[in-house]
């Protein structure tokens, strides 16, 4: 029997990211592009696409609010005109939701959340999944947060949505694999960065205690004591869709440094 090879990324990778111009997205998207992918990248943010872009001019670029089903199906007819079909989706967009006790929570932050963490998800795989078949192959990551595995007191729109989104992967999973296309998706833990800052901020309001204090907090529930880095979130990513992860779908995967509770 022929022993399996493993390697890189298969050249060429046609990748498609959204909420690509900053954060995790932007880490996973430069990621794969230096690993040889093409990619074609969404942000609501018209000031932070256009920066991505000045960087790197190789990428295609929507800008597109993932809640907007009209929207969505202009970021996928821009995508295919760009890399002339899809190998890979990686959900990315995602909001992190009001954070209060849940009688205090507007109904318009609610639906907020829901509309862009699951129903974008949801938008975006319904138009790749024929991609995916057309290449006979392919990846899809959906990025959940560890909030999908463990409660989250104040932040219960956003947990909601994280744990929807690993029964929307797992579900996935089981439909597709007969196509040869793997979905999985990623827990990130305390991502560091501008957004985990205004959600600690958020909270050490909400408990009336000082930023620094929170963080201490946050962090002591984490086993490795520390934070992880959005190119740690890419490296899940890169993996899954190589050859080493072939044989990976329908996992929730923790980077983490193994949050223990929130």
């Amino acid at each position: 029997m022929a022993q399996q090879q493993f390697g890189p990324l298969e050249a060429g990778l046609r990748v498609l990211v959204t909420a690509g111009a900053s954060g995790i997205g932007r880490a996973i998207a430069d990621a794969f592009a230096d690993n040889g992918a093409r990619v074609h990248i969404c942000d609501i943010a018209e000031d932070l696409l256009e920066a991505c872009k000045a960087e790197r001019p190789d990428y295609g670029a929507t800008l597109c609010d993932v809640a907007d089903e009209a929207q969505v199906d202009r970021l996928f007819d821009d995508a295919r005109a760009t890399l002339g079909g899809l190998d890979v989706l990686v959900n990315n967009a995602g909001v992190a939701g009001p954070t209060a006790g849940v009688e205090d929570i507007d109904p318009a932050e609610w639906r907020r959340t829901v509309e862009v963490n699951l129903n974008g998800q949801f938008y975006c795989a319904r138009r790749a999944v024929p991609l995916l078949r057309e290449a006979e192959a392919g990846a899809m990551i959906n990025i959940s947060s560890v909030a999908g595995r463990l409660g989250f007191a104040q932040r219960t729109p956003y947990a909601a949505t994280k744990w929807a989104v690993v029964g929307f992967t797992q579900s996935l999973a089981k439909e597709l694999g007969p196509d040869g296309i793997r979905v999985n998706a990623i827990l990130p833990g305390v991502v560091e960065g501008a957004r985990i800052n205004r959600v600690i901020a958020a909270r050490a309001e909400v408990e009336g205690i000082g930023f620094e204090e929170a963080k201490r907090d946050s962090l002591s529930k984490v086993s490795l004591r520390r934070m992880v880095s959005p190119q740690d979130i890419a490296g899940m990513a890169l993996y899954l869709c190589s050859p080493m992860g072939r044989n990976i779908s329908g996992q929730a995967l923790s980077v983490c440094g193994n949050v223990e509770t929130l």
